[in-house]
């Protein structure tokens, strides 16, 4: 029979499932994850639900993908409903001309003057929530306040039957994603449309309007090859004090969206996303594909975090070196990599539209090692290790004095057995133990984990080595410094490109090690302690940070 506990905790376990279904529910449709708000109705669970939010974020991500066919299949039906003609006040919609994530489009005649216009209404018709007719109308006017002959114009704005629409210019032509269908374009209209575009997008950055989903489905081109923007859907502006959407959601499309987009880091999100959306739709131009494209929406989110992009003359060798050059520094991961500009990404285009030299081709060097430096989108994780890595730094520190001082009394076997190998070992197994403590272990730390063991391995085998082989005491012990620096130039690979100084550090430790031995264990103890313990108390203070943050 089981015990009043074991119920309760069922009970318990039940409850946080059933609020995981409905988060995950939410996850495919919609709306919103705020982690905050939720939080705060299930107090008992806020420590579960930070630990798996990143999940449900890149769940949401792809169920916000797959909801659009969902939804946009209920709002065919409710739509078919409507007869056309039809008359809508000053409009008479005519036929059906587009439909994307938020709206149908028709071509409609205007009575006033008999002019054929397009009329844009919320896909979702009646059934819209909230939060879709108010992104629908921050649309509309973040749309009527730009004027530029490269932004399709809002005419009007108006409502029918408890449905907003928008009336603007009808441009008759294709979206620019219907045209890649048949191939990439001539690289050279593709340099002299995207000029065009950029400077339509700086026109909206300098009213202070955030597009946030630049892609060519949103690009109109008309019967004289012209390029409009549309769909400011996701726009946001600066002076809007309205946030439609929450922090750690992903908003864009995933092909399109920069890093920062990706990951749900919204206060990363500036005016250079735009840009690198921009490299990403120059890329589909010149090329005739997406610059990452999974299997299925999360996958893509993936790359967009985690690899580089194929060079675009790998797929297309007419590409001029220099409009390669152009494409990938707008995709560039780092912001600050980027151009700062729409507009001075459209002065590079033009210098190539003209044969001049082009700024992408300055500081390459620069840009290698800033792209060598980052961190990748798996670094807040080292906030759950900081203060571990403090305290992993003083062991090692201890372990390293304790070991010279019995170098020095000719006492080295016994003492390297006990403190490398069975003390080691011990505070190995409350190392995990700790971080465990603190929650959920993904799947990056259990990587590194291993590479750590690995060099545990190679730590306490060294003086059982030593003395089979008939070594002189610690002769072995630069092999210390080379696993722990071999373990950070891993760590720099997944985890941030500053490791790589760590590593670096520690090999030359190995050098020093070998050439002074009589000091070898305290030049690996310092090393090695500051190893840990700086970006320790750097991980450390960003937990803090963010968790004062959030209360």
């Amino acid at each position: 029979m089981q015990d009043h506990s074991d119920i309760v905790d069922l009970e318990r376990d039940q409850r946080f499932a059933n609020l995981l279904a409905q988060l995950m529910d939410g996850a495919t449709t919609d709306k919103e994850l705020d982690l905050e708000s939720t939080c705060s109705e299930h107090p008992e669970f806020a420590e579960e639900l930070r630990d798996i939010w990143g999940t449900l974020q890149v769940t949401q991500a792809a169920g916000h993908m797959s909801s659009k066919s969902m939804d946009g299949e209920i709002a065919k039906a409710k739509h078919q409903q409507l007869d056309l003609p039809l008359d809508i006040g000053n409009y008479v919609l005519e036929e059906e001309v587009g439909r994307g994530g938020m709206g149908i489009v028709y071509r409609a005649r205007r009575t006033s003057d008999n002019q054929c216009v397009a009329v844009k209404m919320i896909l979702a018709g009646n059934f819209a929530a909230p939060l879709q007719r108010q992104r629908f109308l921050a649309e509309a006017e973040a749309s009527a306040n730009l004027k530029h002959p490269n932004i399709a114009p809002v005419l009007d704005i108006g409502e029918y039957n408890g449905m907003p629409f928008y009336s603007m210019r009808l441009i008759e032509g294709q979206t620019l994603s219907q045209r890649l269908v048949s191939g990439p374009l001539p690289t050279r209209r593709a340099a002299a449309m995207m000029t065009k575009i950029c400077d339509a997008i700086q026109y909206a950055h300098g009213n202070g309007v955030l597009h946030r989903d630049i892609k060519p489905s949103n690009v109109l081109i008309d019967e004289n090859g012209d390029a409009f923007i549309v769909d400011f859907g996701l726009a946001k502006t600066q002076s809007s004090k309205l946030s439609l959407t929450n922090t750690g959601a992903v908003i864009g499309t995933p092909s399109y969206m920069s890093p920062e987009q990706a990951s749900g880091a919204r206060a990363q999100v500036s005016f250079n996303a735009d840009i690198y959306s921009l490299g990403a739709v120059l890329y589909h131009m010149v090329t005739g594909r997406p610059p990452f494209l999974g299997e299925r929406p999360v996958d893509t989110v993936l790359m967009v975090l985690e690899q580089d992009p194929i060079n675009p003359r790998a797929l297309n060798p007419r590409i001029h070196r220099d409009l390669e050059r152009i494409v990938l520094r707008c995709l560039q991961k780092p912001i600050d990599l980027r151009y700062e500009t729409a507009r001075e990404l459209s002065a590079d285009l033009s210098k190539f539209l003209d044969g001049q030299p082009v700024s992408a081709r300055e500081g390459r060097l620069l840009q290698f090692f800033n792209n060598l430096m980052r961190e990748t989108h798996h670094a807040p994780v080292l906030e759950n290790w900081g203060l571990i890595w403090m305290w992993h730094s003083l062991v090692l520190l201890l372990a390293s004095l304790v070991t010279h001082v019995a170098y020095l009394a000719g006492q080295t076997g016994i003492i390297y057995v006990s403190v490398w190998t069975v003390k080691f070992l011990t505070w190995a197994v409350v190392f995990w133990w700790l971080r465990r403590r603190m929650g959920p272990v993904t799947f990056v730390e259990r990587q590194i984990a291993h590479v750590w063991g690995a060099s545990l391995c190679l730590v306490t085998f060294i003086y059982p080595f030593e003395y089979l082989a008939g070594l002189e005491p610690l002769k072995l012990a630069p092999f210390l410094a080379i696993a722990a620096g071999t373990t950070f130039l891993i760590k720099a690979g997944i985890l941030s490109g500053h490791f790589y100084i760590h590593a670096i550090a520690l090999f030359a430790c190995a050098i020093a090690m070998t050439i002074l031995p009589q000091y070898a264990m305290i030049m690996f103890g310092v090393t090695s302690a500051l190893c840990f313990f700086v970006p320790g108390l750097k991980y450390y203070r960003k937990r803090k940070e963010n968790m004062q943050g959030t209360i």
